[in-house]
């Protein structure tokens, strides 16, 4: 199954806040965000990064 680029993968609700309080509202805005600058979010675990670089990765692209 493809995720899409233009939303969020279900990661869970204080990720998906996390998130959009960061400005980030699309999958394809994340392709190369360094995996370290998305950690330190409040709500952003690393069960989280794995499903955001997965998803990524179904495009061909990923975390920085």
């Amino acid at each position: 199954m493809t995720s899409s680029l233009d939303t969020l993968p279900k990661i869970g609700a204080p990720a998906t806040r996390a998130l959009h309080g960061a400005g980030y509202t699309a999958l394809r805005q994340l392709a190369g965000v360094p995996r370290a600058d998305l950690a330190r979010l409040h709500g952003m675990g690393p069960r989280a990064l794995d499903i955001l670089q997965t998803a990524l990765e179904e495009h061909e692209l990923g975390l920085g």
